[in-house]
């Protein structure tokens, strides 16, 4: 940024055709010149008063205690007077070095309050144009209407990933370079998927730069091909055994609204669609048979979910709760709609887990299919079915929501009963869980 010293050196000295007029003895030099004591020990008073020095420079101190500097001159024969700043931030000998660069320009035919009203106009245009500035101009056109889950990943990434970095930078100074490292960091702890999504972010950004007159180009463009293929649908997951137990400890601590907390407790045991748990309907859960029957929101079959005895304790306990509406899970504002899609997300980042990095609510079912299988030895036929997958078999049947379902509720038991010995910290005796080996001609 420009400032009034940037300027004068770039003007021509030209004293002998403009030379300094001083209307007053104060101006003529006939006070003697301040001293840093002199400033430091002078008090304010009941009205504001000035200590001059040399040159028509001088400080003026107000009954609050503020002290600011002045510079009177006169500019086609009127007295006007130029702010030179604030002490101490600007001390005795910057002030003199202010009032003789106002000077040069004095000499040159310029009023120096013109030159500074323009710098503080460009000053004002920089700030605008700014990353941050830029981009949270096109988070508030250009996503007011997304879906507030949307809007809040987005805000996310600009914050955690981009700004820090590319936040103070005038968008015209911006090169594929800056962009390129801010990735580079994304994808250093691994998340890929993260890295993509952050440059089409920033590419979005900078054609909004481009469109508001604020850039000439879109530097991310250039970075076509930079990044390594992100893997599609991608969920964050944990699913070592070891890391379940502190995961489960942690959002047993989150703080969390009762309804919140209940779906949170459910998620792991149940290994469900985020969307189908927090549009679960009292009138699909049915407690004394232990089963939630519902249609998939994916795939579209009706589909049985047996619940183990921690799932049905929990939705007694929350059934007086919310038990005369239609959700199981109504939302905060409106309890005739479900949650929110981020609700859920939006807890386990309060716990402090990332949900990009660590753990998403649909990554439980990535955690589930890997633990029972690889793990527990579980067949995949009977998780598959669990999940509401289609897995065509030999006789052709991709699904059917009642195969497999007594060994379903064995199997779900047991591992609601898993997950609760490794947030306990007990030590699951692995070798001694029943296994349910089925293969694909052997469906009930």
């Amino acid at each position: 940024m420009q400032n009034l010293h940037d300027f004068v050196v770039h003007q021509p000295d030209v004293s002998v055709l403009f030379p300094v007029q001083h209307s007053t003895a104060v101006e003529r030099g006939a006070r003697s010149s301040l001293t840093d004591v002199a400033i430091k020990n002078a008090k304010p008073r009941e009205k504001s008063y000035r200590l001059y020095d040399t040159g028509g420079l001088y400080l003026e101190l107000f009954p609050n205690g503020s002290k600011l500097w002045r510079w009177k001159y006169r500019f086609e024969g009127r007295e006007k007077r130029l702010a030179l700043g604030k002490y101490p931030e600007v001390g005795l000998k910057d002030a003199r070095e202010s009032r003789d660069d106002a000077r040069k320009l004095l000499r040159t035919g310029v009023d120096p309050s013109a030159i500074k009203q323009r710098l503080g106009a460009a000053e004002q245009v920089e700030a605008t144009s700014t990353f941050e500035a830029v981009a949270n101009d096109w988070f508030e056109r250009m996503m007011r209407d997304k879906a507030e889950s949307h809007r809040v990943k987005v805000k996310a990434r600009l914050e955690k990933d981009l700004l820090p970095w590319l936040g103070n930078k005038p968008v015209a100074d911006i090169t594929p370079r800056d962009i390129l490292a801010c990735l580079r960091r994304i994808e250093d702890r691994g998340a890929h998927d993260t890295a993509h999504r952050a440059l089409q972010n920033c590419s979005a950004v900078l054609r909004h730069a481009v469109v508001e007159g604020k850039a000439k180009e879109n530097p991310a463009v250039h970075l076509k091909g930079a990044l390594p293929p992100a893997r599609a649908g991608h969920f964050a997951a944990i699913t070592e055994p070891k890391e379940v137990g502190p995961l489960l400890r942690t959002m047993e601590a989150v703080s969390a609204t009762f309804p919140v907390k209940c779906a949170l407790r459910l998620l792991p045991y149940l290994f469900c669609r985020p969307g189908e748990l927090r549009t679960m309907r009292w009138s699909d859960v049915h407690l004394e048979e232990a089963e939630w029957r519902f249609v998939a929101s994916k795939n579209g079959p009706s589909h049985i979910v047996p619940l183990p005895r921690q799932a049905v304790a929990i939705l007694r306990e929350l059934r007086p709760l919310t038990g005369r509406g239609e959700f199981v899970f109504p939302g905060r504002d409106d309890r005739t709609q479900p949650m929110s899609n981020a609700t859920l997300n939006r807890a386990l980042q309060r716990a402090g887990i990332s949900t990009r990095d660590e753990q998403t609510g649909h990554g439980f079912r990535a955690m589930a299919r890997t633990i029972l299988h690889e793990g527990l030895g579980f067949s995949p036929y009977v998780i598959e079915h669990q999940l509401a997958h289609r897995v065509p078999d030999v006789l052709g049947g991709a699904y059917n929501r009642t195969r497999f379902l007594e060994d379903r509720k064995k199997m779900m038991q047991q591992w609601a009963d898993y997950l609760d010995r490794l947030r306990d910290g007990v030590e699951p005796n692995v070798a001694a869980e029943p296994r349910l080996r089925i293969g694909p001609r052997e469906g009930r």
